[in-house]
């Protein structure tokens, strides 16, 4: 392998160059491989290789001693340069400081010259501007204003400089000899000083920056320049708050009664913090004037528009929610001839007009209530801090009534009217009984309406005489929608009575307890038992969902009487064979289990006697006086225990008679 520099290049190691070297020679690798060592052949490899390398050596010394004498030859070039430049650096230096030397002559002379000028022009000036205010003077001595500068409108702004360097000069004269042009001068600096004021004022209203920069300029050595601060911030506040509530005014009223809130609270929370700072004696009284400038025109007109706005939107509200049920809303019926027909429709079964159909809607919702009470304590909200401290109770007390007059009238009291009349006659079968689904929803809004009402509306009126009014109003609100639910709740019993009657009439056979085989009976309760039973549990959970507290009681205990008198009733329309008695005692036992998920002691009691009579329908005749004298029946009406006895088939024989006379 010839020697050749890159051989060489780094990292380089001896050892691994002869190893290298070695293998690449036939013969020459230590382990032998295909063919066998050979020392020999090996040898004049290294010797051959030996000599290459001393003539590679040659090679690159004499490359590495042309490129010294290069590097040489090139460095005597550059030190030769850099001198040239250093010489030609100090001629520059040299120039530059003779310039600098020079502009500081000239500078000096310039300085000199400006002095001696302005020594001169200055007391010239000064003699101009006295003979041009002498000028102007002479005017106000003479009683006659010439000059353009007074009678030009469009040089307010000079007049104004001239104005109140005379009135300056006009202070210093004495008062006995120059008393009238003193007063003349004074006279048209007060009058400048307005003008320029209204002139500020008119370019803050129009926007222009630039000129009110101009005239405060000019104001700035006048004595009204305190008055042109304070016009400003007036304006600014004025400017805002009509921005803010003039548009909105005529578009949305909305808006406009939410912007006046927020600016006025805003407004009343920087008096409070500006009470704070040290504004004079009267700062409260100073403060609150401010506010009323201000805000003034609106609140007067405010409690108006409060009003109006719920009104329309409580309108609108329920309109939305009868357009979304497709409900045209009909005038609910309040005259005598109406009142009447509907009394004699639910007392007897004439046909006077069917029902209304009303397919289980109760217009009823907790979303249109929520929405209702929202708008109204939105407005209590406004109310309270936009109106004034002697009107509020009154403004409360009118917010108050449009809710009375939506929510409870236009809402809750026509719902509970068309849930009336939807009631179907008590002879009606598988009647949809759904007024128990309107009371309920009507105990849950009762509940929101009388938490808005002690918690939005009592604080603004507790002190008031308004208070008893309110409470008045609400009261005599309430009595008049439970009269309507306790009528509903009525009629849906008679209903609910009315449809057990219907299950005993279609279901109870007259051999339920007179058996045609005696014998071959299989003792438990009958199929129209089991019908009104599972009927009645229904009916009782219904109760239990619809009502809530004491309410649940009182209407299952009405329930629980009139279950007991139908089936009191029921019955004594039949005769009992013994087989038969035993029957009716299995039907009545079913009936008081049924009578327990009332949870009403006097109803379970009336089963419990009920129960006890049947015995009287089967026990041996000798047992009857027994038994007639028993706990539960000794202090019942002899009559009753008789019409029961009277039931038994076996009452005819002569017998049984004497047994009970």
């Amino acid at each position: 392998t010839m020697a050749t520099a890159q051989l060489f290049e780094e990292p380089f190691d001896a050892d691994e160059y002869i190893e290298r070297l070695a293998w690449r020679t036939p013969g020459g690798g230590s382990k032998g491989g295909a063919e066998a060592f050979d020392p020999k052949r090996l040898l004049e490899e290294f010797v051959n290789h030996i000599e290459e390398l001393k003539q590679l050596d040659e090679i690159i010394q004499r490359k590495v001693e042309k490129l010294e004498q290069q590097c040489h030859r090139e460095a005597k070039e550059f030190a030769h340069k850099v001198q040239d430049l250093q010489r030609s650096n100090q001629v520059a230096f040299q120039h530059f400081q003779e310039l600098d030397e020079h502009i500081s002559y000239v500078a000096t002379k310039v300085c000199h010259l400006g002095d001696q000028l302005e020594g001169v022009n200055t007391p010239r000036q000064r003699a101009v501007e006295a003979q041009r205010l002498m000028t102007y003077f002479n005017e106000f001595l003479d009683g006659e204003l010439r000059s353009d500068v007074f009678i030009n409108p469009e040089k307010i702004q000079e007049a104004a400089d001239i104005i109140q360097k005379l009135h300056l000069i006009a202070q210093e004269l004495p008062f006995d000899r120059f008393a009238d042009v003193k007063a003349k001068i004074a006279s048209k600096y007060h009058d400048l000083e307005r003008q320029l004021i209204q002139e500020f004022t008119s370019a803050q209203r129009r926007g222009e920056i630039g000129r009110m920069r101009e005239v405060a300029a000019v104001l700035l050595h006048f004595k009204g320049y305190a008055h042109c601060v304070d016009v400003y911030i007036k304006q600014c506040q004025e400017a805002h708050v009509k921005e803010k509530l003039d548009e909105a005014r005529q578009s949305d009223v909305e808006q406009y009664l939410i912007n006046l809130y927020d600016l006025y609270s805003r407004t009343t929370l920087l008096t409070a913090q500006l009470i704070e700072f040290n504004l004079g004696t009267d700062k409260q009284t100073f403060l609150s004037k401010l506010t009323k400038n201000i805000f003034s025109s609106y609140l007067e007109s405010y409690i108006d528009m409060e009003r109006q706005y719920l009104q329309n939107r409580s309108a609108m509200i329920l309109q939305r929610f009868y357009d979304s049920k497709h409900h045209q809303k009909r005038p609910v019926g309040t005259g005598s001839i109406q009142e009447l027909k509907e009394r004699i429709r639910q007392r007897t079964n004439l046909p006077l007009g069917p029902s209304i159909e009303t397919h289980g809607e109760t217009f009823l919702s907790q979303v249109v209530v929520v929405n209702l009470l929202q708008e109204t304590r939105h407005a209590f909200e406004r109310c309270h801090k936009l109106s004034d401290p002697a009107d509020l109770p009154k403004n409360a007390f009118s917010i108050f009534l449009l809710l009375v007059e939506h929510l409870c009238v236009d809402y809750i009291d026509y719902a509970l009217e068309i849930g009336l009349s939807a009631i179907p006659s008590a002879d009606a079968k598988n009647a949809n009984l759904y007024f128990l689904d309107v009371v309920q929803q009507a105990n849950t809004i009762f509940h929101l309406f009388d938490k808005q009402f002690n918690d939005n509306l009592m604080p603004l009126i507790s002190s008031s005489p308004k208070l008893t009014e309110c409470l008045h109003k609400k009261k005599e609100v309430i009595e008049q929608m439970e009269v309507k639910l306790d009528t509903g709740i009525d009629r849906t019993l008679n209903c609910m009575v009315g449809q057990m009657k219907h299950i005993l009439a279609t279901e109870q056979k007259k051999t339920d307890f007179k058996p045609e085989d005696e014998n071959n009976v299989m003792i438990q309760y009958t199929t129209a038992c089991a019908k009104v039973c599972a009927y009645v549990r229904q009916q009782v959970e219904r109760v239990r969902k619809s009502m809530d507290g004491k309410n649940v009681d009182t209407v299952l205990t009405e329930l629980g009487v009139r279950f007991h008198r139908l089936i009191h009733e029921h019955l004594q329309q039949y005769s009992y064979s013994s087989m038969g008695g035993m029957l009716a005692i299995c039907d009545v036992a079913e009936y008081r289990r049924c009578a327990k998920d009332f949870r009403v002691p006097l109803v379970l009691q009336l089963f419990d006697t009920l129960h006890a009579l049947c015995n009287l329908l089967v026990v041996a005749p000798d047992n009857l006086k027994q038994v007639c004298s028993g706990e539960q029946l000794t202090n019942l009406d002899r009559n009753l225990l008789h019409a029961f006895v009277q039931l038994r088939v076996d009452y005819r024989s002569s017998r049984l008679g004497r047994h009970f006379s």
